[in-house]
């Protein structure tokens, strides 16, 4: 074998993949078709946001590098819904683009055991006699060997960009298709489809009447998302709001027939949760504006990214709406909007470890998998890697429940249910989402990087020194009194927080702002947490349930037709993934509860008896 491991691509997935990998000593080449794209930041310039800085964490937790890269290059930072409730509090920061490139491109170039190659890869060699993958074949001709493979082709696996009536082969403006693997693919037995996603245009500084807009400050204080920094010291820039109105609506109704959107010409799904300007102003007829964040792409260049007006239409009349928008009345474009249609493989064909269910030792991650945004390729990447790696070593994968992590419910979505859009992260997903906030990703993930060697001692004596000093905040508030209360019984009323009791018991303003936050957290949402708790034991039953891979679901009398296809393409390991496949109907569940428990009974029986 030529290496260990092969990771095909290099975006958000592609790194994470290829580092935890090469962290864990297996011999990696990371192949890309740009050296120069390595972790590009095509969209939105920004990382993390609602569910999404969750996962940025979790990533953090478990050894992955996205949040190093987004701590060293933010330009803005801001903790979103503070005056919410824990569960759907996020920290999200704007990006300068450039550095987090050059970031991504350093981190996989320095990286021991793992070689950067630029190449595209065209089909995947597999022993046809154990249908397990043994390399890859390349555009110019290389057959590389590997024992596995991680897939990471984001949008450009046969990609196809569109502009109005322009069209072209493309996964990113200016970069050309990975054409060919997803034909091999089809070839090959796997189920491919088409997905759609959009960018806005990108407009010059100095063009712009920021006057006209809502300024939009970050918070005075930048938190790191990585656990291994305690404060960030970077430039702090505004972003700003402005709206559509009558005047840019109309603009589109009357081009909407150039939209390839709209004339058929794209017949990938796309996102209803980010829809395009056009599609907002199709579904939304009441609505008389759409809100524009005007948001800095970096320290270093003059563009700004228009989020929220992605679009497929033509560029004049891109610029005739863009130009009927408060403050870009003279705005210059220096990118246009464009849609981009790309092949993807059905996630419902992945063991929960992300390995093919197909081909044996190969893993698929990122938006090869329907999902979309940085941050659900970069954790998908990490498991596949992760697994990719124990597989090797002959272990068992690690998988993470939907109680543990958001990346969890993530990937248990998509092998369990699939998805026919781009999927993207939202905290109404996440049954249990008081459990996984993101100031307690490392209490609930660093165990387990420590466990498989993608995090190292001091993070796990940092990580006890926090739970330490949080039980010693925690003991001090249950032991003293204030009043006829102890101060815990006063912090869970709404009025009073921290600082009020801080002024009666000053010795705690000696513990980090960090420690302090999360007792607070603690304490005021104690009831909420002890109710999801119960829950938590209810899920974790049905999850120690395990259905054998050679179950026969076809001798199941009493199961319906639909149920027996279902859990026999989906495969499920255990008895709650299975009834949480759509269209499992309960008394599927009640009988193959019950055949589960005989055959569980009868294998008991054999084996005392061999005994």
């Amino acid at each position: 074998m030529d290496y260990d491991a092969i990771v095909i691509g290099a975006g958000h997935a592609g790194i994470e993949a290829s580092l935890a990998l090469a962290r864990l000593g297996k011999k990696t080449i990371l192949i890309t078709q740009s050296l120069d794209a390595i972790g590009r930041l095509s969209c939105n310039p920004a990382i993390g946001g609602l569910a999404k800085g969750n996962i940025v964490r979790e990533i953090d937790a478990l050894g992955g590098e996205m949040a190093h890269l987004i701590d060293k290059s933010m330009i803005q930072f801001r903790v979103l819904n503070l005056r919410r409730g824990p569960a759907v509090q996020a920290p999200r920061a704007q990006a300068d683009k450039f550095t987090y490139n050059r970031l991504a491109k350093e981190s996989v170039e320095h990286q021991s055991s793992l070689n950067v190659f630029q190449d595209t890869v065209v089909d995947l060699m597999i022993d046809e006699s154990t249908k397990h993958i043994v390399g890859v074949v390349t555009e110019r001709g290389n057959k590389i060997s590997a024992k596995t493979v991680v897939l990471t082709t984001g949008t450009f696996m046969e990609g196809k960009i569109f502009i109005g009536e322009y069209v072209t082969s493309s996964g990113r403006l200016g970069e050309p298709a990975a054409l060919g693997l997803g034909p091999a693919l089809r070839k090959k037995g796997f189920r491919v489809d088409r997905l759609k996603t959009g960018t806005p245009a990108r407009v010059r500084g100095s063009s712009i009447d920021f006057s006209k807009m809502e300024m939009q400050a970050g918070d005075e204080v930048m938190m790191p998302f990585s656990f291994d920094y305690s404060e960030i010291q970077r430039p702090n820039l505004s972003c700003y709001i402005t709206f559509t109105n009558e005047k840019t609506h109309e603009v589109i109704r009357r081009n909407m027939h150039r939209s390839p959107l709209y004339s058929g010409e794209i017949v990938g799904k796309g996102p209803r949760y980010c829809p395009s300007i056009e599609d907002k102003v199709v579904r939304f007829p009441d609505k008389d504006r759409h809100q524009i964040f005007v948001e800095p792409e970096g320290i270093g260049t003059e563009e700004y990214y228009l989020n929220g007006a992605s679009s497929s239409l033509p560029e004049d009349v891109q610029l005739d709406y863009i130009h009927s928008i408060p403050g870009l009345e003279e705005a210059v474009v220096m990118r246009p909007a464009y849609a981009v249609e790309y092949d993807y493989l059905d996630p419902t064909h992945l063991y929960p470890s992300l390995e093919s269910k197909i081909v044996g030792g190969l893993f698929i991650a990122g938006q090869t998998n329907g999902t979309s945004g940085y941050e659900e390729a970069g954790c998908q990447g990490l498991m596949a890697g992760i697994n990719a790696a124990r597989k090797l070593e002959g272990e068992k994968p690690l998988i993470l429940g939907r109680t543990e992590a958001y990346t969890g419910v993530l990937i248990d979505d998509l092998v369990t249910k699939g998805t026919k859009e781009p999927y993207r992260m939202f905290t109404s997903r996440a049954e249990y989402r008081l459990n996984l906030r993101h100031d307690s990703a490392d209490q609930r993930l660093t165990p387990y990087a420590y466990e498989i060697g993608l995090q190292k001692e001091e993070a796990m004596q940092r990580l006890n020194k926090k739970v330490e000093q949080i039980d010693m905040v925690k003991t001090l508030l249950q032991n003293r009194r204030i009043g006829n209360k102890t101060a815990s019984a006063l912090l869970l009323q709404n009025d009073i927080n921290l600082d009020d009791i801080a002024k009666e018991l000053p010795e705690i303003k000696t513990f980090d702002p960090v420690i302090m936050y999360q007792v607070e957290l603690d304490i005021k949402y104690s009831g909420y947490i002890q109710r999801q708790d119960k829950q938590v034991e209810r899920y974790l039953k049905m999850e120690k349930i395990i259905i054998p891979p050679t179950f026969n679901y076809d001798e199941i009398d009493g199961l319906s037709a639909e149920a027996k296809e279902k859990f026999k393409d989906i495969r499920p390991i255990t008895l709650g993934q299975a009834g949480r496949i759509s269209g499992v109907r309960n008394s599927d569940m009640a009988v193959l509860m019950v055949m589960l428990s005989k055959s569980r009974k009868h294998k008991e029986s054999d084996e005392n008896g061999q005994s």
